[in-house]
This record gives structure tokens, C-alpha cells and sequence, in this order.
């Protein structure tokens, strides 16, 4: 049976690996994965070497890594394979690249989904922000745009972007004035120091996506594996 390993960024906030962890126990049961890990890129432990020694440890022979990251910037391109190619050679094991989460339809089903369920202390927005991280690749940045009209489309809420590392607290804090009542959904995997910069802004602020993405981890997980088409359908749908 293939295993599971998702790959993080890593992140120095506290609460970053709970998260991680919770998010790839609900993805392996989506998917019927007995054995799974989680492994970062840095900052956090085990890194992916660590995490497939782990598993060949266990007598497992192949695992589906599944990168946890929304855009295809510098850790996409090249610390991603890189950390595979490493990681292959000091446990033996196979390992088969999944697509990462991305920022396409799927994505945009799981925000607007949760822009749809409206938490009891948050009124209702008049304008919705995507708040990602930033990347110094414009294409990057072009993706995270692209997913707030595909999520204006599905919710039919205005939707626009602010990224953490160009201005962050300050765009929130303007997109407020403009629009009023705003709400943000973060493009996180989990809590980051990133996201608790806007503890104070004017805002409502959703929490990080965590298992809201259990769904597209385990579809990465079940096409790299090549399971059946139809087992696919139902894992993306988290049945």
C-alpha cells in the first residue's frame, strides 16, 4: 500500500505542526492510507529524508509526497525536488511527486465554501480578501488573483487580494475603507506568523484552511498513486 507524506513549508509559529498533523490524519483517512507522515521544508522536524526513513523503517516501499504549497514559486520549482531526490536516496524508498494544493477549481470550491458558512460572531461581508503569503514570482502572485475571481464567481461576493509580505496589514486596513465590512480568508495551510500580523486589523479574519483541504490532498494523493478514476471522484469529494 502507498503511504502519505505531506510537505510543508515549515513555519516558527507554535501552533503550525498540530495543524499539519491534523490536516494529513484526515487526508489519509479520506484516502484509506494506513501509514502516513508529515515532513517540512524547514524550521519544523522531520524534514522528508527523516519522514521516508521513518516509513521504510515501518517496511513500507513507496509513498505519494504530497507538497502543501499554493503557487508555483522558488520552494515549487526547485526545494521541492530537490528535498525528493534527497530524501529517495537515504531511505530507499520510492517516492512519487503529487501535484501541489494549487489554485485552481478546487481551491476555489473550498474558499467559497467557507465564505458560505458564516460563523456566528462574523457579519455578513461586503467584500471578501485572499490573503496569501506574496512571492517575489509575479506569475505567483497572477495565480492568487485568478482564484479571487473564480471565488467571486462561485460566491457572488467581490473578492480581491492582499499578500503578507507587500503591505498585508496596511491593504486590509484600505480595503476596508473602500469596501466596509470586509472579511478575510487566508490562503494558509495552518496558523503562521504571517496571518497573526492581522490580530488587529479591521477585519474579520477566518482561520487558517487546515482540513477544509483534506479533500484536494487526498485527490493529489489518489491520482499520483493511480487509483482508479472512480476512487479519485470520491476521495476529491471526501467521501
Amino acid at each position: 500500500m502507498t503511504s502519505l507524506i505531506t510537505l510543508s513549508h515549515g513555519s516558527r509559529h507554535p501552533k503550525a505542526v498540530a495543524g499539519i498533523e491534523a490536516l494529513t490524519q484526515r487526508a489519509a483517512a479520506l484516502a484509506d492510507v494506513a501509514h502516513w507522515q508529515c515532513a517540512h521544508l524547514e524550521f519544523n522536524e522531520p524534514d522528508l529524508a527523516t519522514a521516508a526513513q521513518q516509513l521504510a523503517a515501518r517496511g513500507e516501499t513507496e509513498a505519494v509526497v504530497v507538497p502543501l504549497l499554493f503557487t508555483e514559486g522558488y520552494h515549487h520549482r526547485v526545494d521541492v525536488p530537490e528535498a525528493i531526490a534527497a530524501a529517495e536516496e537515504a531511505s530507499g524508498l520510492r517516492l512519487l511527486r503529487g501535484d501541489s494544493l494549487g489554485t485552481g477549481a478546487g481551491m476555489a470550491q473550498v474558499l467559497a465554501q467557507r465564505a458560505g458558512c458564516q460563523p456566528q460572531c462574523a457579519p455578513m461581508a461586503d467584500h471578501l480578501i485572499i490573503y496569501s503569503v506574496g512571492s517575489s514570482n509575479p506569475q505567483a502572485n497572477q495565480a492568487i488573483a485568478r482564484l479571487a475571481v473564480r471565488v467571486a464567481d462561485l460566491t457572488g461576493v467581490s473578492t480581491s487580494v492582499a499578500f503578507a509580505t507587500r503591505g498585508g496589514r496596511e491593504d486590509v486596513a484600505k480595503q476596508a475603507r473602500i469596501y466596509g465590512l470586509v472579511r478575510v480568508l487566508p490562503l494558509f495551510v495552518t496558523e503562521g506568523l504571517l496571518l497573526d500580523l492581522l490580530a488587529e486589523a479591521p477585519a474579520y479574519v477566518d482561520s487558517p484552511l487546515g482540513v477544509d483541504l483534506a479533500g484536494i490532498v487526498s485527490h493529489r494523493f489518489a491520482h499520483a498513486a493511480g487509483l482508479p478514476y472512480q476512487t479519485r471522484q470520491l476521495v476529491q469529494i471526501g467521501r
